[in-house]
C-alpha cells in the first residue's frame, strides 16, 4: 500500500500563515512491500481487539483479553478512532463504526454522575475502571484526570470525523461538545497539591479525596493540558507552567538529549492525537527542537540502552528492545539478584535507570514508536515476531502484551491500552489520520494557542 503521511502544516493549525497539506514521506524512510505488509497484517490483527473485547450494548471496552476484565475508560477512549480506521481501511463498515461510537457516546453522557461510591463518573470525569456490563465503578479505583482526557481524545477525534449532516453525525458532534465541556476542571485545582500549586491533580476517590500529587514534569498529560486549556480551564497556563518547570533534561548519549520519561507511552500517547512536528512551546523553543523529535530521541535512547544492556538480560540487543508500562512475570519468580514486577511501568533513559528494567519487553513500545523511527521499529517489531511468534507472542490479536526472554516468560493477555497506541500510530505513520481530524478541532487549536504553542522558526 502507497506509504502516505499528511503533514499538516503548524501555520494552518494556528492560524499563522496559509501554507501545508499532503506530502510524502521522508524520502530517507524507505520502507518496502514486506515492511508495509507486515505493518498491515500487524495493524489489522491489533484491531481486532476493539471489536471483540467489546460491550456492543454500551460501547465499553474491555482493559485486557480476560472474561472477567472490567473496561478500561482510556481503552474506550482508543477504540473510537480505532473503529474509524477499521470503516476507511475496509474491516467493518462506517455504519457499524458509527453505531458503537454513538452507543459509546450516548453512554457515557448518560451514565450516573454523582458522588455515589458506584457511580461511573463525577464533575464530568469518569472512574478509570468500570464495570463492562452496568458502568459501576471497580475496584475503588480513582476518578482519574488522564484516564478521563485519553476518553475525551477519542470523542474529540469522533466530533471531527463524523462531519456529514445525518441526524447520528450530528448526534455524535453535539455529544462530543457536551461531554467535553460539562468537564470541571477547577474541580482538579487543589492549592495544597504538593509542591506543584495550580497543577492538575491526578485523581480524586470519594472515600479519602484528592491525590496530594499534580501532573507536572515530561509524561503523558502533555495532551490532558492542552485539552483543558482548548476547553475554557481558567487555571491552564498557570498549571503548563509548573507542569514545564518540573521537566528534567537529560543528554544519556551524544546526540540524544531530551526532556526525559523512562517508559516510552509517556512520549507517544499525545502523539496520537496532536501532531507535533513544527510546534514549539516556551521549553522546546528554548531547547531548539520539538515534542516529535524529543520522542524520536527517546526511543534510540532506549534502543542504545538495550544494546549496552548494563543488566545483562537475555535477549536485549538492537532489534530486540522496547520498555514501557506492560505486565510482567511478577515478583515470584524474583531471587536476591534478579527482581520481577508483575504489571508495572517499565523504561530506561539511559544506564542510570537500571531500577526500572526488570528485562521484560512490551511490543507496544515499538508498535507506537512508527512514526518516530519506522525503518528501526518495524524492523524491530518483524525481529520480535520472528524470534517469538511462534513461541506464544503472536495470537489472535497479534504481539501480546509483553514478554521476558531472561525467564522464557510470554504474557497471555492482550492489554487495551497498549493495543490502541499500535493501531492507531501505524495508521499516523500511514496516512496521518488521526492527526489530519484531531489537528483541525477547535478545542486542541484552542489549547495549543492558550498554551503558547508556536510554529518553529
Amino acid at each position: 500500500m502507497k506509504t502516505m503521511i499528511f503533514l499538516l502544516s503548524a501555520w494552518i493549525v494556528l492560524g499563522l500563515a496559509c501554507t501545508g497539506g499532503e506530502t510524502q514521506v521522508d524520502e530517507k524512510t524507505s520502507l518496502s512491500a514486506e515492511d508495509m505488509a507486515f505493518l498491515d497484517d500487524l495493524q489489522y490483527h491489533t484491531f481486532q481487539f476493539f471489536i471483540n473485547e467489546i460491550n456492543p450494548e454500551n460501547g465499553l471496552v474491555k482493559d485486557r483479553s480476560t472474561a472477567d476484565s472490567p473496561s478500561s475508560i482510556a481503552a474506550v477512549g482508543f477504540a473510537l478512532p480505532v473503529w474509524a480506521i477499521g470503516a476507511e481501511r475496509g474491516w467493518i463498515s462506517k455504519d457499524r463504526a458509527r453505531e458503537l461510537t454513538l452507543t459509546c457516546m450516548r453512554y457515557f453522557w448518560n451514565s450516573p454522575q454523582g458522588t455515589e461510591p458506584l457511580a461511573t463518573g463525577y464533575k464530568g470525569f469518569y472512574y478509570h475502571f468500570i464495570d463492562m456490563k452496568n458502568g459501576q465503578r471497580v475496584w475503588n479505583c480513582e476518578l482519574s484526570t488522564i484516564d478521563t482526557a485519553w476518553l475525551l481524545a477519542g470523542v474529540r477525534f469522533a466530533s471531527q470525523y463524523y462531519s456529514g449532516s445525518s441526524e447520528q453525525d450530528s448526534e455524535i458532534r453535539a455529544l462530543a461538545d457536551s461531554l467535553t465541556f460539562r468537564v470541571d476542571w477547577s474541580f482538579f485545582t487543589r492549592p495544597d497539591t504538593m509542591n506543584h500549586p495550580g497543577s492538575v491533580t491526578m485523581s480524586w476517590r470519594p472515600e479519602r479525596g484528592w491525590s496530594p500529587v499534580g501532573w507536572v514534569g515530561y509524561n503523558e498529560a502533555l495532551y490532558l493540558y492542552i485539552l483543558a486549556a482548548g476547553s475554557g480551564y481558567k487555571d491552564a497556563a498557570r498549571g503548563y507552567e509548573q507542569w514545564l518547570s518540573h521537566y528534567q533534561w537529560k543528554e544519556p548519549y551524544p546526540g540524544l538529549g531530551h526532556a526525559a520519561f523512562p517508559p516510552l507511552f509517556g512520549h507517544q500517547y499525545s502523539h496520537i492525537f496532536v501532531d507535533f512536528r513544527g510546534l514549539q512551546d516556551r521549553y522546546m523553543r528554548d531547547r531548539g527542537i520539538d515534542y516529535f523529535e524529543n520522542s524520536r530521541r527517546a526511543l534510540l535512547a532506549q534502543r542504545r540502552y538495550a544494546v549496552d544492556n548494563p543488566m545483562q538480560w537475555v535477549g536485549y540487543e538492537s532489534l530486540v528492545w522496547g520498555l514501557t508500562a506492560c505486565d510482567g512475570p511478577g515478583v515470584q519468580h524474583s531471587t536476591e539478584e534478579r527482581q520481577f514486577r508483575g504489571y508495572s511501568a517499565r523504561g530506561a533513559t539511559g544506564p542510570e535507570d537500571i531500577e526500572f528494567d526488570d528485562g521484560t519487553i512490551a511490543p507496544t513500545a515499538v508498535g507506537a514508536s512508527v512514526p518516530f523511527a519506522p525503518e528501526l521499529a518495524v524492523a524491530t517489531l518483524r525481529e520480535i515476531k520472528k524470534r517469538y511468534g511462534n513461541k506464544g507472542l503472536w495470537g489472535p490479536y497479534g504481539l501480546r502484551d509483553a514478554f521476558n526472554p531472561t525467564l522464557n516468560w510470554i504474557d497471555k493477555d492482550y492489554l487495551g491500552i497498549d493495543q490502541g497506541p499500535i493501531v492507531l500510530m501505524i495508521e499516523n505513520f500511514r496516512s496521518g489520520m488521526i492527526w489530519e481530524y484531531c489537528m483541525k478541532d477547535p478545542v486542541i487549536r484552542k489549547g495549543l494557542q492558550v498554551l503558547d504553542f508556536q510554529a518553529a522558526k
